[in-house]
């Protein structure tokens, strides 16, 4: 079961865009998701970072920011080709970094394990484990594993805690002790009654690293629900909560509901169906996030959101354009849901990357805004594109380095997320 295969590169540079920047090619082959994060972390200044291949195999890559080297290695070749199966990654107390990913709807979670990344070392072969209990199944049927988000906790004693749409298709949690060896079971923290196995509601997650970690959802899949609002609420020692601080329940008493949350946005038929695209929180600790609304599928519209003394307060960004897999002729597209993409500076919540449509094709901006989002300066990272940029992420931890990056998705064919030639593209900022 081991894949490991090392592979040293040297990054192409091509022109300069914004002041002291520079943009190259991490991988020529290579595509994520956007709901398993971080998939990108900055330590030591090395990005880590993961994608799927157009064969299926799950690609970790180093990238050194200071001397311009890729390293990749080979987690699992050929698991499937699938873009929902991209690693993700956190940093354990031990000095490790763990690499986690999963099938798409399948039943087994996947981890490698780089002991030594100052050393160049290469990762493990995999550990397979299979978080779904029974006592779980029985209360929430269907065995189905999508996602891996880990995150670590400084004030747990360095506790792991991993999240996903796993069993019954809803939000689950689990947690390890000892640096991502061993696993509690997981278990349903979001779901309404009367349970449904065919609802999905679709989470992200934030974390502080030390004590707090962000959760915004949804009612499901845009597509399947005919209005799909946006909740949040935060984990911290032992409990979940509102926005306010207000308790929702303790770790013994989950799974809460949707309406327990705290509601950013309640959707309707005019201002249409949301979906979620990054969430982050500012210097005084309070969540900001990044959402679409949806009026028509021609039309994804970029929201961001903060929380104030006065509760939630959103802004319309801008317009982005309507879906960007590229659909058939004669055929009716699949994921017309599927905008493309924006993402925070975590190190500093009023940046924003995003891609939106311009002039027919999809290209990464850098918006920054000095009022809480009431108005916005723009710079081009892309410009004057054949293909599509899109789902840009910008890794976790850039605050110990001195560069501004981000990442995102070029794609040559990108016609569903099993069927796709893309590459990753970086852009970064002296």
């Amino acid at each position: 079961m081991k894949h490991i295969f090392l592979i040293i590169i040297s990054l192409s540079i091509s022109h300069q865009l914004i002041g002291q920047s520079k943009t190259g090619y991490l991988t020529r082959d290579g595509a994520w998701c956007w709901f398993s994060d971080p998939r990108a972390i900055a330590v030591d200044n090395t990005i880590y970072a993961g994608w799927v291949k157009s064969n299926g195999t799950i690609e970790a890559m180093r990238f050194n920011t200071k001397s311009g080297k890729v390293k990749s290695d080979d987690l699992f070749f050929k698991l499937e080709k699938d873009d929902h199966d991209n690693p993700a990654f956190t940093l354990t107390n031990s000095g490790d970094i763990i690499a986690m990913y999963t099938r798409h709807s399948k039943k087994d979670l996947y981890i490698n394990r780089l002991k030594d990344y100052k050393n160049n070392s290469e990762y493990t072969g995999v550990q397979l484990i299979h978080p779904l209990s029974k006592k779980e199944l029985a209360k929430f049927p269907r065995e189905h594993v999508t996602y891996a988000n880990p995150y670590s906790l400084k004030k747990e004693n360095n506790r792991i805690y991993a999240f996903g749409r796993w069993t019954g298709y809803k939000p689950n949690m689990m947690w390890s002790d000892d640096g991502g060896t061993n696993w509690s079971k997981s278990k349903v923290f979001i779901t309404n009654y009367p349970f449904d196995f065919g609802n999905r509601p679709y989470a992200k997650y934030y974390s502080d690293g030390e004590s707090k970690i962000h959760v915004i959802f949804t009612d499901g899949h845009p597509r399947n629900e005919p209005t799909n609002s946006v909740y949040y609420a935060y984990y911290e020692d032992g409990a979940f909560y509102k926005a306010n601080g207000q308790q929702i329940c303790t770790l013994e008493n989950i799974p809460f509901e949707s309406k327990d949350a705290s509601i950013v946005y309640t959707s309707n038929e005019k201002d249409g169906r949301a979906w979620i695209a990054d969430i982050a929180q500012d210097e005084n600790g309070k969540p900001v996030i990044l959402y679409t609304k949806s009026p028509t599928e021609q039309n994804h519209e970029y929201w961001y959101a903060r929380f104030t003394k006065q509760g939630w307060i959103s802004k319309k960004m801008c317009n982005s354009g309507k879906w960007f897999p590229q659909t058939q002729v004669g055929e009716i597209e699949k994921e017309p849901h599927y905008f493309g993409g924006l993402t925070f500076d975590p190190d500093n919540v009023n940046v924003v990357f995003l891609s939106r449509q311009i002039n027919g094709v999809f290209e990464i901006e850098r918006w920054e805004t000095k009022n809480d989002g009431e108005t916005w300066k723009k710079d081009a990272i892309t410009k004057n594109s054949k293909l599509d940029n899109v789902r840009p992420y910008v890794p976790r931890g850039l605050n110990k380095t001195s560069s501004e990056v981000v990442l995102w998705m070029e794609n040559q064919k990108y016609i569903h997320y099993t069927d796709y030639k893309t590459s990753i593209k970086y852009w970064i900022k002296k």
